[in-house]
């Protein structure tokens, strides 16, 4: 009985810890996944609204927009991604780089068709996360103009230069690290979704009638009374459901469930309450003006439904929550960013962790200053978070349509479904992504050629990353050697031999690592024990420590190894090979060791390869790639480099 009621005990707190666990998962998940999604309501209602307000706006307008917005949510946050693809993870991992991974695990015949989504995907999203700091920050700045008495006395200039003020200290805090304002992230959040409910809450007690919006017809007959018209306002509209890919982009930070408890208990029905509530408030100054005889206008209905006193506190909130959601797109194409080259998209960037304890906090010097140029190019370019929210959905509407794409691949590979309940899944989804990336496509004129001009960039880089490493790799083939048979050749004239433990580093497993013969080429000395490795990334996000290291032994002289790497994991060379390697003849010693890097001069060619101007962009990359020695974390001082000269 003793033993009984100690197991009842020891249980109760490892029930509490877990609840306690989840709370805390779903709290930092509000900071970190549904920041964007979490500050639309600041110009979503607004701009759909004012798409349908040429000719005058009506309440059945009113009413269709705010349907269209509703249903929005409804359909392609909660059906496609939370009931959905977040089904789809990668070891738990998620976004489009991870379901591309998954893809090409999953199907061989597909594979370039697999990795061009993949490319699209990443180079789609690199636009959102130009544009995402600088709609959001300049708009909730914008709300300064909404308090009684600054309505003129606050110039545009004076909001750029405190957007652009903002925006300054939000990438200087990148190389400090997000790790101790990052705990604030959720609370301010959560007390952010609390006030938006409740603000919202209040108007719809003012005008019950809105609720009918939640009826999908009022949608469909605006869409059938408006034509092409109507569909500008879809492409508005889409503005309420940007930031929903990081719903799967963070399943890895936090897990499925945090994420979908706290869209559906928190998130949801916040930003539903809020929409309703503009709704009404709109609804209720269209029947004032009616009965006045005074033209009705367009507003910036967010911060006019809260109460003059309260204004001043809003905005400042508003500003805080859309800093977060800024941090939160910079932290995700740092995330994207190192996946892109572990698998093979992009070259080696320098990569710093600011944290010890959280894998995720790293910071990239080069996508920082990136960003920060493209945001403040757009906050001056444009000037108004109107003018820019065109550019706003392309980038994110076509984001949708290749990780359903994607969704495809995995459903019919991975998940064994069969065609016809594949399509009458996928399908569905298919045309809605479609239908919304065509609304938006209307609006390349208004400012949405930005974001499809910044994909386009991208994918020109990953292109001529992926193409120039793949001859370069055949170019290194057609003049290799056989490992094992360079080992026969030294067995046969073994060269002057010198102690201590030599690592060559290659890219191709079966193959003489170039460094190793340019060793024996010019210095005629082999080490006691030699180590052909190559660094191999796999496609999940993690690798076990049993599964990090694969040897096999050639001969009393040479030893070939592969380290595998996740595609979410940053390489350390002598970390993983001295615990890999701590026991036995070839226990890793850090003093006795050599690593041998090849380092190769590119030269352009006019008569083969890839054209010569792309030639040229290869070798500016290859040139301007991190240094191997930073980037696998070896020490400087046991570093040999020998290099060669190759045209391609």
């Amino acid at each position: 009985m003793r033993h009984e009621v100690a197991d009842a005990d020891a249980l109760q707190p490892q029930g509490r810890q877990r609840k306690d666990t989840m709370t805390a998962l779903t709290l930092g998940a509000l900071g970190v996944v549904f920041g964007d999604i979490g500050t639309s309501p600041i110009y979503a209602f607004r701009e759909a609204l004012g798409q349908a307000a040429a000719d005058g706006i009506v309440a059945g307008e009113i009413l269709g927009v705010l349907s269209l917005a509703l249903w929005a949510l409804i359909l392609v946050v909660t059906c496609k991604y939370v009931l959905f693809l977040m089904r789809a993870d990668n070891g738990g991992e998620g976004g489009v780089l991870a379901l591309m991974a998954l893809a090409q695990r999953s199907t061989r015949k597909r594979h370039r068709l697999v990795l061009l989504l993949g490319a699209a995907g990443a180079a789609l999203f690199y636009g959102d996360g130009v544009i995402t700091p600088a709609l959001s920050v300049l708009s909730a700045v914008e709300g300064l103009r909404t308090i009684k008495g600054l309505e003129h006395a606050v110039s545009q200039g004076t909001i750029l230069l405190i957007t652009s003020g903002i925006l300054i200290g939000l990438f200087l805090m990148q190389a400090r690290g997000t790790a101790i304002v990052g705990r604030l992230f959720g609370p301010i959040c959560l007390l952010w979704f609390v006030t938006i409910a409740g603000i919202g809450l209040i108007h719809i007690a003012d005008e019950p009638a809105i609720l009918a919006a939640l009826l999908p017809h009022y949608g469909v007959l605006f869409m059938a009374n408006h034509g092409l018209a109507g569909m500008f306002v879809i492409g508005a509209v889409f503005l309420t459901v940007t930031g929903a890919e990081a719903l799967t982009a963070d399943m890895g930070h936090f897990g499925a469930r945090p994420i979908r408890l706290g869209w559906l208990l928190i998130v949801f029905p916040a930003l539903s309450l809020n929409y309703l509530g503009q709704g009404a408030f709109a609804l209720h100054r269209l029947e004032v003006a009616a009965a006045r005889g005074l033209e009705f206008t367009n507003q910036d209905w967010f911060f006019l439904m809260a109460p003059g006193i309260a204004r001043i506190p809003l905005v400042l909130l508003a500003t805080c929550a859309t800093v977060i959601a800024s941090q939160a797109v910079i932290t995700g194409a740092y995330s994207l960013t190192r996946q892109a080259i572990q698998l093979g998209l992009l070259p080696r960037l320098k990569i710093r962790q600011t944290s010890e304890h959280a894998a995720g906090q790293i910071y990239l010097p080069t996508i920082t200053l990136l960003l920060f140029i493209g945001v403040m190019i757009l906050v001056l370019g444009f000037g108004s978070s109107s003018a820019m929210a065109a550019a706003y959905g392309i980038s994110v509407s076509g984001t949708m349509v290749v990780t359903t794409c994607l969704g495809f691949l995995v459903v019919r590979r991975t998940w064994g479904w069969g065609l016809p309940l594949t399509a009458a899944v996928i399908v569905p989804l298919l045309l809605l992504d479609l239908f919304f990336f065509g609304a938006n496509i209307l609006r390349v004129y208004e400012g949405g050629w930005v974001p499809l001009l910044i994909a386009f960039g991208v994918g020109l880089l990953i292109a001529t990353w992926v193409r120039g490493r793949n001859l370069l790799l055949s170019i290194d083939q057609s003049q290799a050697i056989e490992l094992e048979e360079l080992a026969r050749m030294l067995r046969a004239r073994p060269p002057e031999r010198v102690p201590g433990m030599a690592i060559f580093l290659s890219s191709d497993l079966e193959a003489a690592p170039s460094a190793l013969l340019h060793n024996l080429k010019h210095n005629k000395i082999l080490h006691e024990r030699n180590l052909a490795l190559t660094i191999n990334t796999v496609n999940t996000p993690a690798v076990s420590a049993a599964q990090r290291l694969d040897m096999t032994n050639i001969d009393e002289n040479f030893t070939r190894a592969v380290l595998n790497y996740g595609f979410m994991e940053s390489p350390d060379i002598p970390r993983d090979l001295a615990f890999a390697l701590r026991h036995g003849d070839n226990k890793l010693e850090p003093m006795q060791t050599s690593y041998f890097i090849g380092r190769s001069t590119l030269r352009p060619s006019k008569h083969s390869g890839m054209p010569f101007w792309q030639d040229l962009l290869f070798i500016f990359l290859h040139r301007n790639a991190s240094d191997p020695t930073d980037f696998f974390r070896i020490p400087p001082n046991r570093v040999v480099e020998l290099g060669s000269q190759t045209t391609i």
